[in-house]
């Protein structure tokens, strides 16, 4: 029976061209013809040359993670093949460069040695279209209409007519060229539903969201991988009215945002993690003064520049607790493209509910990674204002009354009647600089307890997801780009026999303590996945909640499978 879900990697050296194109209009046709796809990239840090590489899963069903290994590898280059021919699949499709790639004797796999710079240049005289020829070879392979395709290609190239044609071309030569090999797998897509679905990144998606819950400033400074969000808002920021900024640094790409948020306008801003460091004395300010922001960390892997390039989920410690003096701050974490969408939205809601800095915290894998989604109902996705005050009455306003929420009444300068300071300096209620004891306590105790407030609220809402099994020797705990590997490992591992339960979390500050608790008193022994090396999150709960959490943790720059997951599982199980 022909296999529909299947997994397929494309590797070689960017000089060569087209290895993320490929990957990419693959992608776009078969979501556009009705298949559901899920993809992963990572690319060198140079600027020309080194070697990337593109994984795309694709399934007439829905699909929730990258899958493990690959089932089909097209290597554009020798180092390709060496790098990725460990990581097929018995029964897999080796597709290579058959004048650049020496594979060796691979009895378990299936080999297709196609020249593929060769045709391009000696039977089309095009050899920019070599990454085409390959597109429509794993068209016509596979079982991809090559109409889709063209589509993409047409639409790409329809103000350079010669360019569309070769294209076109190129793209008819390669699935043409599959009739002249005998095909001896047993991978094909087969009918699919022509539904068009959307495929969206996750930096994409955070634009999407900003935009419908009403940020119409944006400032940063370009940053990988970040830098998607600020161009993407400088295209369409202007269309709403909105302003975008390409400050000189981070902290002035913060300052300014902090000033567009006091004069009444929903702002935010993007970075990775050296750019977070330095914004962190502007958090604190954002936190004193009780402006509301919003601040997206795609995480990349440190320390210093480390791997810009590559995944890490290594900066909840910085987003937590990084900054001098006590402050409070919202940590929010999406943990897939769609979430990014909808948590984007709450992420700003939480800012302007509670005036203070909202951290999301994204990474380089869900930056980047597309994912198949329905057309979401963003009527569904409700926006929230900040409080402004009311009445006539100016004198004596105070901006920073102590409240029963912990939440003063925010006035706009210029729209509202009232006015005041928004210092950096402690203050009393009116917003005067008072430097005392007994009003210092007051303030950070009227600070902090927004963040109670905010708890309760996040106890209470989808912000928190539990599937698998109620109760269970074995419980998990995940956060961020974790999440489908892990909901994928769960269900295999039910289905082999295993009792495992699973919460996922979106919300890191303040935690769902109830949530949190309930779910630890259903299960034994809890095992708490990261990508990053000291298991920040498991620290964060063992601190918490007085557990002793399995650390699994990986570093590299790749995320978790659900096969490792899998695996560590039955590990723990097996061995209680």
């Amino acid at each position: 029976m022909p296999r529909d879900d299947f997994i397929i990697r494309i590797g070689g050296d960017t000089a060569l061209g087209g290895v993320i194109s490929t990957g990419e209009n693959f992608t776009q046709a078969a979501s556009r013809a009705g298949f559901y796809t899920f993809t992963f990239r990572t690319y060198p840090a140079e600027i020309k040359g080194g070697h990337a590489w593109f994984q795309v899963r694709i399934s007439n069903k829905p699909v929730i993670s990258l899958g493990d290994g690959c089932d089909i590898l097209v290597a554009f280059d020798q180092e390709a093949y060496e790098l990725h021919g460990d990581s097929l699949n018995p029964g897999g499709v080796l597709i290579y460069d058959a004048d650049l790639v020496k594979p060796r004797r691979e009895d378990n796999l299936i080999l297709y040695g196609v020249p593929f710079q060769r045709l391009a240049r000696e039977e089309l005289d095009f050899v920019r279209g070599t990454n085409t020829i390959i597109q429509g070879l794993l068209a016509g392979l596979f079982g991809l209409p090559v109409s889709a395709l063209e589509e993409i290609a047409i639409q790409r190239y329809q103000r350079r007519r010669e360019l569309m044609e070769k294209n076109l071309e190129a793209l008819r030569f390669g699935y043409e060229y599959v009739k002249k090999l005998t095909k001896r797998d047993g991978f094909w897509l087969g009918a699919a539903d022509n539904v068009p679905r959307l495929v969206m990144s996750g930096n994409q998606a955070i634009v999407a969201g900003a935009l419908h819950a009403g940020c119409r400033y944006f400032a940063g400074y370009p940053i990988t991988p970040a830098s998607d969000i600020l161009e993407a808002m400088a295209v369409e920021l202007p269309k709403l009215g909105g302003v975008c900024l390409q400050a000189e640094d981070e902290m002035a790409a913060l300052a300014s945002c902090l000033g567009a948020s006091y004069a009444g306008v929903k702002a935010m801003t993007a970075t990775s993690g050296p750019g977070l460091s330095l914004m962190t004395e502007l958090l604190g300010l954002a936190s004193m003064a009780e402006i509301p922001v919003v601040v997206v960390d795609a995480q990349r892997a440190g320390p210093s520049t480390g791997m810009p390039t590559k995944l890490e989920q290594a900066d909840l410690f910085h987003a937590l607790y990084g900054g001098h003096g006590d402050f409070p701050r919202i940590v929010v974490a999406p943990g897939s493209v769609a979430d990014c969408l909808r948590m984007t939205v709450e992420a700003f809601n939480l800012a302007e509910k509670y005036q203070c800095p909202v951290i999301l915290l994204s990474d380089q894998s869900l930056s980047h990674r597309t994912e198949t989604l329905e057309m979401p109902d963003v009527s569904t996705l409700k926006v929230v204002e900040r409080v402004r005050p009311r009445g006539e009455d100016t004198a004596g306003f105070k901006r920073y009354e102590i409240t029963e929420r912990g939440v003063s009444p925010m006035p706009v300068p210029g729209w509202d009647r009232f006015t005041y300071v928004a210092p950096g300096l402690e203050h009393d209620e009116l917003g005067h600089p008072v430097l005392t004891p007994e009003v210092h306590e007051a303030m950070m105790a009227k600070r902090f307890h927004k963040m109670e407030v905010c708890a309760q609220e996040i106890d209470h809402q989808e912000f928190a997801t539990r599937f698998g099994d109620e109760r269970a020797p074995l419980g998990i705990i995940s956060w961020g780009a974790t999440e489908g590997s892990v909901r994928e490992a769960v269900d295999r591992a039910r289905t082999q026999g295993y009792k495992v339960a699973a919460l996922h979390l979106r919300v890191l500050n303040p935690l769902p303590v109830k949530t949190i608790s309930d779910f630890l008193a259903d299960v034994s022994r809890v095992m708490i996945p990261e990508v990053n090396y000291q298991g920040q999150l498991a620290r964060h709960l063992a601190a918490e909640f007085g557990i002793r959490p399995i650390k699994v943790h990986k570093i590299g720059g790749l995320p978790f499978t659900p096969g490792e997951i899998l695996a560590r599982i039955k590990e723990v199980l097996e061995d209680a």
